[in-house]
């Protein structure tokens, strides 16, 4: 399949070349999106999930829509706010499917919420092709919502790659076995808690200090004196964006400096660089990209001209594939029908051309190809663990806050 550009112009020079503009679309396609512009997970929707959304559509839009079988479609966005509530969330989709008569929706943000509303996805039969979802249960959720897909990864491997990290570490030398281990108490921060912990114990580290914390804990100061007191060589947190901000700053305020810093969601944001700065260097993270791909360089252009602000360099990327993908597979097909889209998406042997690289769902609907680990080097988060992809760079030891 060929890429969608994601340049503006080259974009718009290509349909116009074919005789193709806008204006003669004549149909349209209902896009229907939930996440969160409220609530403790707002900081981070508006990040990663929400420009991309909005940019996809609107090159797509500009480019002329989508093609069908019949002729151009333009894309219809409409938006909720699911206040980072999956109660919220549920509703919403039955809203948008039932109200609004949404052709497609958008998978919610985060994997709470989108396991929240999977149900209502199936029984609706939406697809939903996640971003922003990290669990171990895909090999089950796929059987029970077969229209569910996964693209940015499995817990479980990014435990073992973070593991890894810290095991080629301690093997040249740099770190000693002691591990302190919080995580925040939601779905994402529960499962990632309990893999994380028993892969470091298989092979050979050993926990000083584990505790979690409600979602939207606003003191944070207990969990960086329990970690320090504990004396680790290497810190990692299962985190949400408020949270890993606010574990860097307590870390900086009480000079808690381990050799590993690693904290989840949110490290690749390009405003915890902009808060932190040259702190943040050697901090690590869930995710990373490649940022010397040309096509991640083109993402990056163009969401910074459409919304002002730059790309995460993880999951920014992961969001707009997942709509490249459905727009792919629309085309493919030539058609809006969802039971049409949705079987061409379940044949796992088609292959999406995206800002990623190719994405291949296996029989579970899983990608296998992504980034697990990032750190900040010289202002850029790269990608330094990864499976399947192009351009993972070697990790630097963190040397304090100074």
């Amino acid at each position: 399949m060929k890429r969608r550009s994601l340049m503006m112009g080259a974009a718009t020079a290509a349909i116009l070349a074919a005789g193709i503009t806008a204006a003669q679309a004549q149909d349209t396609i209902r896009l229907g999106a939930a996440a969160p512009k409220t609530g403790p997970l707002a900081g981070g929707a508006d990040v990663t999930h929400w420009p991309a959304v909005r940019l996809w559509v609107h090159l797509t839009n500009e480019a002329g829509g989508l093609q069908l079988a019949d002729g151009p479609a333009l894309i219809e966005l409409i938006e909720y706010d699911d206040q980072t509530n999956p109660q919220q969330a549920i509703q919403a989709a039955q809203r948008m499917a039932t109200q609004d008569r949404v052709d497609f929706m958008v998978a919610p943000y985060s994997t709470g919420l989108n396991l929240a509303a999977a149900p209502i996805f199936s029984q609706l039969g939406y697809p939903q092709i996640t971003g922003t979802n990290v669990t171990n249960q895909q090999p089950e959720l796929s059987a029970q919502f077969p229209g569910m897909f996964f693209v940015l990864g499995r817990t479980g491997v990014m435990a073992e790659d973070t593991a890894q990290v810290l095991v080629d570490l301690r093997e040249s030398g740099e770190i000693g076995s002691r591990v302190a281990l919080v995580n925040v108490a939601d779905a994402f921060g529960i499962e990632m808690a309990g893999i994380s912990r028993a892969v470091l114990e298989e092979n050979g580290f050993e926990i000083v200090y584990q505790t979690s914390y409600p979602l939207g804990t606003q003191d944070i100061a207990p969990i960086i004196d329990g970690a320090r007191a504990a004396e680790p060589d290497a810190f990692i947190a299962w985190s949400y964006p408020g949270d890993t901000f606010a574990l860097t700053d307590q870390a900086i305020v009480q000079n808690f400096t381990p050799s590993v810093f690693f904290t989840a969601v949110a490290t690749a944001f390009p405003s915890y660089y902009g808060r932190f700065g040259e702190q943040a260097e050697g901090v690590m993270g869930m995710g990373g990209v490649n940022p010397d791909d040309p096509a991640f360089q083109a993402f990056a252009e163009a969401h910074t001209e459409l919304s002002g602000q730059g790309p995460d360099f993880w999951a920014s990327a992961s969001t707009y594939a997942t709509l490249e993908i459905l727009g792919q597979a629309i085309e493919a097909t030539g058609s809006k029908d969802r039971a049409v889209v949705m079987e061409y998406l379940q044949d796992n042997s088609n292959t999406y051309e995206t800002v990623l690289g190719p994405v291949q769902f296996n029989e579970m609907n899983d990608n296998e190809r992504y980034w697990t680990v990032g750190q900040w080097q010289d202002g850029v988060f790269r990608g330094v663990a990864a499976r399947g992809r192009d351009g993972v760079s070697d990790v630097i030891l963190k040397d304090g806050w100074d």
